[in-house]
């Protein structure tokens, strides 16, 4: 009796269905990603950064709709992930080749690829070393953080007027060095602490509100600067780290 009511138990785990809301949100974020390679493809570069960037929206969203609604599964997690991979590495990397890095051959071609496999790398890496590092911090700058960077430097050009040859040369190290900061030791703060339900002071309100009104201003050049400034976090929070980590005692060798 004690075997049927397992087998039993077993086919009912597996006839159960998936949750839809927040999968449904991951799928609208692949959505983006997919949308953003076929706006490229017709050269619609400012609508596939665009995309990229509301990809990265509601890829936040997913995860804290499924805690916040206690749906989260194995499902979901690995749709996520597959999901991250089209939306961030493949979209983003398809869109700054044909965008900029065209006309280096096969040195634009190799950093977009480049840039690629070391997002698929991160996020095979992220997904193996849940629960065994600290979840305060990310090892290696985050696919999504990477994905921003290269959109907003695509609506921060248009919004210059465009770029040179020069530029474009720098957009192409630009993509070597995001290559290489997925695939790193950084750390990386993943705010998965922040509470904003928590009681603030009338300070932090006054300075929520004046960072609003300059991102209202300027959207593009402030969204910039604040991805910038969290990919420069990860070798300052690094080396911190290191410098507060406790020595190892002494091992006293017998006499």
């Amino acid at each position: 009796m004690k075997i049927r009511s397992r087998k039993f138990k077993k086919r009912r785990e597996r006839r159960r269905g998936i949750y839809l809301l927040p999968n449904l949100v991951t799928t609208a974020s692949l959505f983006c990603g997919f949308y953003a390679i076929i706006a490229a493809i017709q050269g619609n570069f400012y609508q596939a950064a665009i995309s990229i960037l509301l990809a990265a929206v509601l890829d936040g969203l997913d995860g804290r709709i499924a805690r916040m609604t206690q749906t989260t599964s194995a499902f979901g997690v690995q749709f996520d992930s597959l999901s991250d991979l089209v939306a961030f590495g493949l979209a983003p990397g398809i869109v700054v080749f044909l965008w900029a890095l065209r006309p280096f051959n096969r040195f634009g071609w190799m950093a977009a690829f480049l840039y690629v496999v070391c997002g698929a790398l991160r996020l095979a890496r992220f997904n193996v070393q849940v629960g065994q590092i600290d979840p305060n911090y990310f090892m290696g700058l985050p696919i999504p953080a990477a994905a921003t960077i290269v959109a907003t430097t695509i609506l921060l050009v248009f919004q210059m007027g465009g770029t040179n040859s020069t530029g474009y040369l720098l957009i192409l190290i630009l993509i070597y060095i995001l290559s290489f900061l997925m695939v790193s030791n950084l750390r990386y703060p993943s705010f998965k602490g922040l509470k904003l339900a928590e009681k603030r002071s009338f300070n932090f309100l006054v300075a929520a509100v004046l960072l609003f009104v300059l991102i209202a201003l300027e959207p593009f050049v402030m969204l910039t600067v604040f991805i910038l400034g969290y990919v420069l976090s990860g070798p300052i929070v690094s080396v911190v780290l290191w410098r507060k980590k406790p020595e190892p005692e002494p091992v006293e060798k017998p006499v």
